[in-house]
């Protein structure tokens, strides 16, 4: 699914080219001290500021960076087999990602399409937030490089690529319990970037956008939106609406005012899509069950009805819960509350999901030893 920049309520065509996005008035930030130490990548434990340079000039006067390795352009063709299409392993915001390899070492090359109008941008941004803050659910931005108008970006190489081609492929073999514990890490991801000085909205929250290791652990990936939110008081951000459609929040797509809880509801189109097995948008599929949030949310909270629309993939792959079940759908069904004051923090749903996670299969309300092989019947257009 791609991204789209949407021009005004309800108008959501996919441009042919994208849209530098307005600068937005904001107080000026304090400058960091020189005197600090040269590694900013910090740990989820501390308040956290983005520094953004507003254009490339900047960026290379810049000294924050100095904990990321400086490419040539060169290196990068070599290690990804002149960038070879048998190397391709998907296609970020921006751009294609090859699979390569610097010395001993697998990564994954982002590389900027140059006929992007907004590229730079992004590439600034996501650069700024990979690069200066560390997280164990953040992929790891290994360096960069900038010659000429090469663009490019290195990171750790995640072996089993996005959740998106695992969870929506015919054969999913994802169980419940992968299934929460990628939730959870997540959540994490976001709880890190919300709880800043200045939170960090992430602003394009998708399963593309989650890259999963070679034990399923889950990361983050994809920064280029990424916005920093308010601080002094203020209750939003205004800003041009971007994101994809089908995750981005109503009210952010009513307005442009763009806050923590933006993420919040992505989270819970997501959390959804893990739950039932299917797209947040199926266009062949007639009236409200083409939308997902539409068809299944209400659903979410009425327990034997919530049984027949989950995933029963799930089933296969070992029994569960019908309690986290239950707590799992609730919390879904608040992160997409329509009342975006109404929705949980990251912080809290981490804690959901941990309290979910620790409930054992054979804990459940009816007796029937769990979620494994029962009689739940496949959603609409499986």
């Amino acid at each position: 699914m791609h991204r789209w920049l949407i021009g005004g309520c309800g108008d959501m065509r996919p441009p042919r080219r994208r849209i530098q996005e307005p600068q937005v008035q904001e107080e000026p930030r304090p400058r960091r001290r020189t005197s600090s130490p040269p590694k900013l990548r910090k740990t989820s434990s501390e308040p956290i500021m983005l520094s953004l340079p507003k254009d490339l000039a900047e960026f290379r006067a810049m000294s924050v960076y100095g904990n990321l390795k400086l490419f040539t352009y060169d290196q990068l063709r070599q290690a990804t087999g002149d960038f070879s299409p048998t190397q391709i392993i998907g296609e970020g915001g921006f751009g294609v990602v090859y699979k390569g390899v610097v010395g001993a070492m697998v990564v994954a090359v982002k590389r900027l399409n140059p006929e992007g109008i907004q590229g730079d941008r992004e590439w600034l941004t996501e650069v700024s937030c990979l690069g200066q803050y560390s997280h164990p659910n953040l992929v790891e931005l290994i360096g960069y490089c900038y010659d000429d108008d090469h663009r490019l970006l290195v990171y750790e190489f995640m072996a089993k690529g996005s959740l998106e081609n695992h969870l929506f492929r015919r054969a999913c073999t994802l169980s419940w319990t992968t299934r929460v514990r990628i939730a959870l890490d997540v959540a994490r991801g976001l709880a890190y970037l919300h709880g800043a000085a200045r939170p960090i909205i992430y602003r394009d929250f998708k399963t593309s956008n989650i890259l999963l290791d070679a034990d399923f652990g889950a990361k983050l990936s994809d920064f280029g939106l990424a916005k920093e939110g308010p601080v002094g008081g203020k209750t939003h951000v205004s800003t041009r609406v971007m994101g994809t459609y089908g995750y981005a929040a109503p009210e952010y797509m009513a307005t442009g005012h763009l806050t923590a809880m933006s993420d919040v509801y992505g989270f819970g189109v997501v959390l959804l899509e893990m739950l039932v097995g299917r797209r947040a948008l199926e266009p062949s599929l007639a009236g409200r069950a083409g939308n997902l949030v539409d068809w299944a949310r209400p659903i979410l909270i009425r327990g034997r009805k919530l049984e027949k629309i989950v995933d029963a993939r799930m089933a296969q792959q070992g029994a569960y819960s019908a309690r986290a079940l239950e707590r799992v759908a609730r919390l879904a069904y608040d992160c997409l509350s329509q009342n975006p004051k109404v929705r949980p923090a990251m912080s809290r749903v981490v804690l959901v999901l941990e309290a979910a996670l620790a409930i054992p299969p054979e804990e459940v309300d009816d007796g029937d030893g769990g979620r494994g092989g029962g009689d739940a019947s496949p959603t609409p257009g499986r």
